[in-house]
């Protein structure tokens, strides 16, 4: 049996992180933020078999409060260097860098176009709850987008070292800091959203093209995922079918069929470049039957378009309370119990009344389990005192699932849920 052994300057730079990460708090910082977005990306990264990328090194640096002209900081990039050029040298290293780059291009891309839509969106939100959550929504797509900025730059310069004029092999250097991750560009005329049952979830027929800006203009209700699915038909109907009645999306072969079509459609747009118009193809997805989702997911991944498939969860965080639980329902039944974890997981940030919607939506539909994992989540990340309001909506049914739930995470993060609940009123409830 052949054993891969990691290069020296891998396993080098590898033991040199499991050391930094030894100084660290598990579950804060920059850190915590990481392992809790990619745990499995970071376990690849700290066993070598991945290169982490630059900036997230310098953000665990940060954590460590190292300062950025230190003498760790410096060896840090001499080891990076090293590591990263051992790798990349690596059969099928180049065209595993080109396909990266790929990648984070269009995370930019997507990052660039998400931030303006937040800004328009800020501009036009009265509500001081809204704006706040708006704001920090802003906050982490413009950390995204300078991130992706950031790696596209270094995975470019590494491809470049692989080329004949690149430096003599076993010369290394520092990896190039980032541009001090560009100016905005100015937004680019909308392009038109792709039309016809070729595109799956609009049930159109191929002659029939007519087609929307994908930014609402003027004062047409926005639509998509990320709107909540407002003045959305094709939401309507899938928000009517979770309610009751025969989903359409229930039949495996029209799933099937569907999944195929949008995957086809997403290839052809990924590769002219429309990548605003695959987005929206996405949410288009999101505004379907939820039934057909779990279908589209392994066509998404047999495709290698699992970061479509990242993206499509990230934008289902944010539906309606009905929808979203309608959405975890669907992949907890079709056997995708960690999908449905992430997505509860990425909604828990949610206003406290939203997610007693989702609650008491989960537990009509008999996804008691989920529901204890949406509860679960809610109570590691938010406050004792926001578990307590959260109670408030439902004190009978709400305070026992809130305490099973912290107790889950921790003695003491159940001892503090008490004390909340005994202040507002709820500790007999």
């Amino acid at each position: 049996m052949t054993v891969y052994q990691l290069p020296v300057e891998v396993a080098a730079f590898t033991s040199w992180l499991a050391e930094l990460a030894s100084r660290l708090r598990p579950g804060a910082g920059w850190y915590g933020v990481f392992v809790e977005r990619d745990p499995e990306g970071m376990r690849a990264c700290f066993d070598g078999t991945e290169i982490l990328p630059w900036d997230v090194v310098e953000s665990l640096l940060q954590d460590a409060g190292e300062p950025v002209d230190g003498p760790l900081v410096a060896r840090a990039g001499e080891l990076y260097a090293a590591a990263a050029a051992a790798h990349d040298r690596r059969p099928g290293g180049a065209a595993a860098l080109a396909e990266r780059r790929g990648l984070m291009e269009r995370e930019r891309r997507y990052a660039e176009y998400r931030a303006r839509e937040l800004g328009e969106r800020l501009r036009s939100a009265p509500e001081p709850a809204e704006r706040a959550g708006l704001e920090n929504d802003l906050a982490w797509t413009r950390d995204d987008h300078a991130r992706a900025a950031a790696r596209v730059t270094e995975l470019t310069t590494r491809l470049a070292r692989l080329t004949p004029a690149s430096a003599p092999e076993g010369r290394t250097e520092p990896p190039v800091p980032p541009p001090a991750h560009p100016q905005p560009q100015a937004p680019a005329p909308p392009k038109r959203r792709p039309r016809g049952a070729r595109y799956a979830w609009l049930e159109e027929s191929a002659e029939e093209q007519a087609a929307v800006p994908v930014l609402p203009t003027g004062g047409a209700a926005p639509r998509g995922a990320r709107f909540g699915g407002g003045a959305d038909p094709a939401a309507a109907s899938g928000e009517a079918g979770a309610r009751g009645g025969t989903d359409p999306g229930a039949d495996p072969v029209e799933a099937a069929r569907a999944a195929a079509n949008a995957v086809y459609a997403l290839q052809r747009l990924r590769a002219q470049g429309r990548s605003g118009e695959a987005h929206a193809l996405l949410c288009e997805a999101l505004g379907g039957p939820p039934a057909r989702l779990p279908a589209l997911a392994e066509a998404l991944h047999r495709a290698g378009l699992g970061a479509d498939w990242s993206t499509l969860l990230w934008e289902a965080a944010s539906l309606p309370p009905a929808r979203l639980a309608a959405v975890a329902g669907a992949l907890a039944d079709a056997g995708r119990p960690a999908d449905c974890e992430q997505l509860l997981r990425q909604g828990v940030a949610r206003p406290v009344e939203e997610l007693a919607g989702a609650c008491a939506a989960l537990r009509a539909e008999d996804h008691h389990r989920e529901a204890h994992a949406l509860l679960t989540a809610f109570v590691r990340v938010r406050a004792p005192e926001e578990a307590a309001r959260l109670a408030g909506a439902d004190p009978r049914g709400l305070v026992p699932q809130l305490l099973d739930a912290a107790r889950a995470v921790s003695h003491s993060r159940e001892r503090d849920l008490l004390h909340a609940l005994r202040v507002a009123g709820l500790a007999g409830a």
